[in-house]
């Protein structure tokens, strides 16, 4: 036979205060012993819910280490300035940040605006010359000059390589590597050419960097797949 206390557990809501004083084991135990779940159902139950809270924040974690919003930062599409404010120059006349070659520290790379002309010297046409710049990132311009962003580390140990004027070309500090203004591959115990990234221009005329491809692929050339003359000038370690 029910007491009048079981029955009105039973049958009638109650405050937390009431369970206290009905159960004898506080407000929480009376609430469960009510609903009819024992402590031990409770416990798997919550520690069900936190491995699922912690498997989400797990993923959502994971989900932006691999695709981080880069937007405008490196690894992404770098917005630089007008074309205008790097002016072309024939191979033989390049200056750093002057004309021909330029360094853009977002981009951590050169930008690099060959004019043709008497001073540049393409040594292949057509065909073949069309498919080595594609495969070497080269931009051809609608007014005949050749772009190409090129990455600043050096792919023999990753120093960063500086543009010198008085070599007509890239030369690495650390170790010698040695590479045409184009950054392929002169002289020196770098495995390749330097890697260089995809550029175009934006609707405004702007130049943009790609920093997220980049072409790692541009092998030491010979004499049939060199694309400029080799410097005429001797370029000694510093």
């Amino acid at each position: 036979m029910r007491t009048e206390a079981n029955d009105m557990t039973s049958q009638t809501p109650r405050t937390p205060q009431e369970y206290e004083v009905l159960s004898g084991g506080g407000a929480e135990n009376a609430e469960l012993a009510r609903r009819g779940i024992s402590r031990r159902q409770v416990l798997r139950r919550g520690v069900g819910i936190t491995l699922g809270i912690g498997g989400l924040e797990s993923v959502v974690g994971m989900h932006s280490m691999l695709y981080p919003n880069l937007a405008g930062q490196f690894g992404s599409v770098i917005p630089l300035k007008a074309k205008t404010a790097y002016p072309a120059a024939e191979q033989k006349a390049f200056a750093i940040d002057q004309v021909g070659i330029f360094y853009e520290s977002a981009a951590k790379s050169y930008i690099m605006h060959l004019k043709p002309g008497p001073e540049t010297s393409l040594l292949m046409s057509g065909s073949h010359l069309d498919d080595a710049l594609s495969a070497e990132n080269w931009v051809v311009d609608s007014d005949g000059t050749y772009w190409l962003a090129l990455y600043q580390v050096c792919v023999h140990l990753g120093c960063k390589v500086p543009f010198r004027n008085d070599c007509n070309s890239f030369k690495c500090p650390c170790h010698g590597s040695h590479y045409n203004v184009d950054g392929e591959y002169l002289d020196g115990p770098a495995p390749r050419s330097l890697d260089r990234f995809a550029m175009s221009f934006d609707k405004s005329g702007n130049v943009q960097v790609d920093t997220g491809v980049l072409n790692q692929r541009v092998e030491r050339p010979d004499v049939g797949t060199r694309i400029l003359q080799v410097p005429g000038v001797q370029c000694s370690a510093q």
